[in-house]
C-alpha cells in the first residue's frame, strides 16, 4: 500500500513539474550526509551546498545523520517525499555494498534512489601512528604477521569504504588484524593518533594535516597507479600488497519517483558548480578528483561498483553483520 501511494504521489508530482522545472525550488532544501561533520563527505557537501544555494535561489541545509555506515541518513532520504527537497550525499558504501554488509537494512539502494550525478572520486591513504615501528607497507605487514590479532584497524563505521578497504588489505596481505568501527572519521582519528588503534585507511583530507605534523605516518595510497594528488606516495600494490586497489566516490541521489525535471535541474546546477575552477580547487584540496556527469553515467558507475564489491567481499570472507 505504501509503495502504491508513493507511485501515485510521484505520478502527480511528475505532472506538476513537467515543463515547469524553472519553478523548482520554491523553498529550502535539505542535503543529508550520513556521516559526522568534518570528514571529506561532509566538507564536500558544504562546499556544494554553499555554491548551489546561490545558483538555485534557495538555501541548501546540510543535515548530518551519522551512523551505520551511512545507512541512517540513507534511510531518511529513501523515505522522504520524492519532490527534490531532500537530497542524499550518496557514497560508495550506501549505493554499492552496504546491502551486503548489513544483515538487516531498512532501504533498498537500487530500488529507493534515483542517481543525480557523481561529484568526485577519492583515493584513501594507509596511515599509522608515528609511534608504530613500521615505516613501510612491507614492514607493517611483517609486524602484523609477527603478532597475529594484536593490531587493529579503525574505520568511520561498518560498511563504509574505510571499512571494506581495510578488510581487503587484511585479506590480500594475509594478516590477522581486528576491525574497530567508529561513528565517524574524527573520533577514529583521535584514537589512531593516540595508538588505541594502529592502522587506518582514511580520506586524504581527514589525515594529511596529521601526516604533515608528524603525528601520523602515511605508507601508501589505494589507487592502482600513483595519484597526481600525492605523486611521491607509493601505491599499496607496489609497496607490498600486489593487486590492491580501492577508490571511494560520492554524488547526489534523490528518492525514487522524483520528477525527471527536478533531477535534471539538480544535475545541471551540480555540474555547473563542479566545473567552477574555485570549486575544483577546493575539492582537490580535499583529495577529490572532481567528476560530474549525467544521471545515467552515475547509475552505470553504481551498477559496476555493485558488481565489483559484493563478489569481492564474499570472496575475501567478509560476513554480513
Amino acid at each position: 500500500m505504501k509503495h502504491l501511494l508513493r507511485l501515485l504521489v510521484a505520478g502527480v508530482l511528475s505532472v506538476v513539474f513537467t515543463g515547469a522545472a524553472h519553478a523548482y525550488p520554491t523553498k529550502p532544501m535539505r542535503l543529508v550526509v550520513g556521516f559526522s561533520p568534518g570528514g571529506s563527505t561532509d566538507v564536500t557537501a558544504r562546499i556544494l551546498a554553499e555554491r548551489m544555494s546561490v545558483a538555485m535561489g534557495q538555501q541548501i541545509i546540510v543535515d548530518n545523520r551519522a551512523g551505520a555506515g551511512g545507512n541512517i541518513g540513507a534511510d531518511l532520504v529513501a523515505k522522504s517525499n520524492p519532490d527534490g527537497y531532500t537530497i542524499l550525499m550518496a557514497t560508495t558504501g550506501v549505493m554499492a555494498f552496504n546491502h551486503y554488509l548489513y544483515s538487516k537494512i531498512p532501504y533498498n539502494a537500487e530500488r529507493d534512489f534515483a542517481p543525480v550525478t557523481q561529484i568526485g572520486a577519492l583515493p584513501l591513504i594507509l596511515v599509522v601512528p608515528a609511534s608504530l615501528p613500521a615505516k613501510s607497507v612491507k614492514e607493517l605487514v611483517g609486524l602484523a604477521k609477527s603478532q597475529p590479532g594484536k593490531y587493529s584497524f579503525g574505520s568511520s563505521g561498518i560498511g563504509g569504504t574505510t571499512h571494506v578497504t581495510g578488510e581487503l588489505f587484511k585479506a590480500l596481505a594475509k594478516i590477522d588484524i581486528v576491525h574497530v568501527p567508529y561513528k565517524g572519521s574524527g573520533q577514529m582519528m583521535g584514537d589512531l593518533m593516540s595508538g588505541q588503534v594502529q592502522i587506518a585507511f582514511d580520506q586524504i583530507a581527514s589525515s594529511i594535516a596529521h601526516v604533515k605534523s608528524g603525528r601520523l605516518r602515511a605508507l601508501g595510497i589505494t589507487t592502482a597507479k600513483r595519484s597526481s594528488l600525492l605523486p611521491d606516495m607509493p601505491t599499496i600494490a607496489e609497496a607490498g600488497v600486489p593487486g590492491y586497489e580501492a577508490i571511494s566516490w560520492n554524488g547526489f541521489a534523490v528518492p525514487s519517483g522524483t520528477p525527471k525535471a527536478v533531477i535534471s535541474r539538480l544535475q545541471q546546477e551540480t555540474q555547473k558548480a563542479v566545473a567552477m575552477p574555485e570549486i575544483q580547487e577546493k575539492l582537490f584540496g580535499l583529495g577529490i578528483e572532481a567528476i560530474a556527469g549525467t544521471p545515467e553515467q552515475f547509475a552505470a558507475l553504481i551498477k559496476s561498483e555493485r558488481a565489483k564489491w559484493v563478489p569481492l567481499l564474499k570472496k575475501i570472507g567478509v560476513e554480513p553483520q
